[in-house]
């Protein structure tokens, strides 16, 4: 009976283990709902969208989720490191022109996905990434999470 209820408690500190690292990071509907978000953001106020995703404030950051964009030029027009360098010319780490495909696959009023290859945030090893992609206004928009 002992050994029975030791077996059981190892089990369920396990399962919590697995549980509490699942929660370290978004989900796909978490990211979806942050860009439904996000675009609702931009459509009210642009520029105040576009500096509140790329300082992470008014809950457009969480764990590793956070929304960037790209402006009709191409380059990031919201993003914790990125702004005014190239969205278009970014290139997973496996060579993939990721850029290109997010703003191929953009459209007003419907959300795609790309998959690429990416580093969790303090990681270099790259892991599998998925991004929702939608076009609001001139700004094509993004929200990723890790599989």
């Amino acid at each position: 009976m002992l050994r029975q209820l030791a077996v059981v408690s190892v089990m369920a500190f396990l399962g919590s283990v697995g549980t509490a690292t699942a929660a370290e990071y978004g989900t796909p509907a978490e990211a979806k709902a942050m860009l439904e978000k996000a675009v609702v953001a931009v459509k009210a106020d642009k520029a105040k969208a576009l500096e509140m995703f790329t300082k992470g404030e008014g809950g457009f950051k969480d764990r590793d989720l956070y929304p960037y964009c790209g402006g009709p030029d191409g380059n990031f027009t919201a993003h914790p490191t990125l702004v005014g360098k190239s969205l278009k010319d970014l290139k997973d780490k496996a060579g993939k022109p990721l850029g290109v495909e997010v703003y191929a696959v953009a459209k007003d009023g419907s959300i795609a996905e790309v998959s690429y290859m990416w580093p969790r945030p303090g990681q270099t090893d790259p892991v599998a990434k998925v991004v929702f992609v939608t076009k609001v206004a001139d700004q094509v928009c993004a929200v990723g999470y890790y599989k």
